[in-house]
């Protein structure tokens, strides 16, 4: 069955499900700044808007667009500027 989860006082929602890959989200991020720290390796596709992301252990941040995909390790924190609503489906191993 479907889970929804709220985070950061309902500026990130999302629903959890099952796929033949393992569990993923699907959400939707307001305009806003996030720090997240994973327990799983994320792997994490911009849908619509675009973000920017600070990957763990780099200096640099850079834009992902629709489509583009990045991933983060196990146990790591990475950063979020969104400056418009944007959606995204992460999968998780």
């Amino acid at each position: 069955m479907f889970k929804v989860n709220e985070y950061f006082g309902g500026g990130i929602k999302s629903i959890a499900f099952q796929t033949a890959d393992g569990p993923a989200t699907i959400g939707v991020m307001a305009r806003g700044e996030y720090d997240f720290k994973t327990s799983t390796m994320e792997i994490m596709k911009v849908i619509t808007g675009k973000m920017n992301v600070n990957l763990p252990d780099s200096l640099d941040w850079k834009v992902y667009h629709p489509g583009d995909v990045f991933t983060v390790a196990a146990g790591k924190t990475f950063h979020l500027k969104v400056g418009a609503d944007s959606s995204y489906l992460c999968l998780y191993k």
